[in-house]
């Protein structure tokens, strides 16, 4: 996709990019290698029907008693998801294959990867989890469950990885209440309700701490297999600290789009004031991606120096020492990013804008950058 985009005409990138049609055409691209369709044609235009590329498709990972079931619930509310869970799998569903699996529950006998991968391949397969997006708790447990979903064509966008020490967590699994009503998870401590009703309905789990430290030291054996499956995508979360500050950090890992591999011309406007450095991380930046680089106030000598038409009315004030109009900057502002070098290459611009009221120009002159970069002396700014 990337060779051939280079052929195009630079305006017709420009226009892909803003519309984010090369993102669109990876995303067909890849559905299209995992499933495989007998009439592709047809198949892409179902997946455009769907409108679903954003949709959360998140797996939320970790020890026992590490808050798993409190973040996934949370995110679900936030995202108006599908929650699936060991519990929801067992207990909330008519699966096909939901019998046999409580079987293997009742004789107190492990449940069987392959079984725990088709009853997830099922249930992520319905329109709900389609449309609204899915929050899968809990899973995959080790390296095999996290093939078999993948040769199912599951493919999580973010992995949310939940940490703390077995100290903590098994001091955590004493105080962990559940509500038998919502399935909602408190703590004596940490995440107590302030509805009395829920109070007296809330039940103590069954997991002894022998139990869950039985548990842990499994956790512990597969946690490094799953962890490089998915460390592309994955994010660790330390779990020993305020709920609040948990769900804010899985929050905005979890809104991030995933790195893509789509073309991507860069158009970087460095911003700062003086003597913070952007004139010289401009110029590593244009040597390191090979991009343009064009500092404003070199801009406007080159314009006089080569006594074009802006440069001669840029002289006088260049002459003065006076500030040049913002119209004037302006124009050969657009001059210059609209030549073929800078559409076809990215740029990297620092000098302007320096207040509001120029980047304001800026923007309606439709004059966009798609990264920004603000140098206060250790303080950057991504958007």
């Amino acid at each position: 996709v990337e060779d051939e985009a280079r052929l195009w005409p630079p305006p017709v990138g420009a226009y892909a990019e803003e519309r984010g049609l090369f993102q669109l055409l990876q995303t067909m691209l890849e559905e299209l290698l995992i499933h495989k369709p007998d009439d592709p044609i047809e198949f892409m235009i179902n997946h455009l029907k769907r409108n679903n590329d954003d949709a959360p498709r998140i797996c939320i990972l970790g020890p026992p008693a590490s808050g798993k079931t409190t973040v996934a619930m949370w995110l679900c509310k936030h995202f108006d998801a599908i929650r699936i869970s060991q519990e929801t799998l067992l207990f909330k569903e008519t699966l096909a294959l939901t019998e046999e699996a409580k079987a293997y529950k009742e004789k107190d006998q492990k449940i069987p990867n392959a079984l725990w991968a088709n009853l997830i391949q099922e249930r992520l397969s319905n329109v709900d989890c389609i449309k609204q997006g899915w929050i899968l708790e809990g899973f995959p447990e080790n390296q095999e469950q996290a093939w078999m979903l993948q040769s199912f064509g599951i493919f999580p966008r973010h992995v949310v990885m939940l940490y703390a020490s077995d100290t903590v967590l098994i001091e955590r699994n004493s105080g962990k209440r559940v509500d038998p009503l919502t399935q909602e998870v408190y703590h004596t401590t940490f995440h107590w309700p302030s509805d009395p009703l829920v109070q007296q309905r809330l039940v103590e789990p069954d997991l002894a701490e022998q139990e869950v430290s039985k548990k842990l030291l499994e956790y512990h054996r597969n946690f490094p297999e799953v962890f490089q499956i998915y460390q592309k995508v994955l994010k660790s979360v330390n779990a020993d600290q305020p709920s609040v500050d948990v769900l804010s950090q899985v929050l905005a890992y979890v809104q991030t789009r995933p790195r893509s591999a789509a073309p991507f011309t860069p158009r970087i406007l460095f911003c700062g004031p003086p003597g913070s450095g952007k004139s010289l991380q401009a110029a590593l930046i244009a040597q390191k991606y090979s991009v343009v680089n064009l500092c404003c106030g070199q801009l406007l000598k080159e314009a006089v120096a080569d006594n074009t038409k802006l440069g001669e009315l840029i002289k006088p004030y260049i002459d003065n020492g006076s500030p040049v109009p913002d119209n004037l900057v302006l124009k050969l502002l657009a001059e210059r990013l609209g030549s073929l070098e800078c559409l076809t290459h990215g740029w990297v611009l620092s000098g302007f804008p320096r207040h509001l009221e120029q980047a304001e120009q800026l923007h309606k002159s439709q004059i966009n950058p798609n990264r920004y970069e603000r140098n206060l002396t250790i303080t950057t700014l991504h958007i």
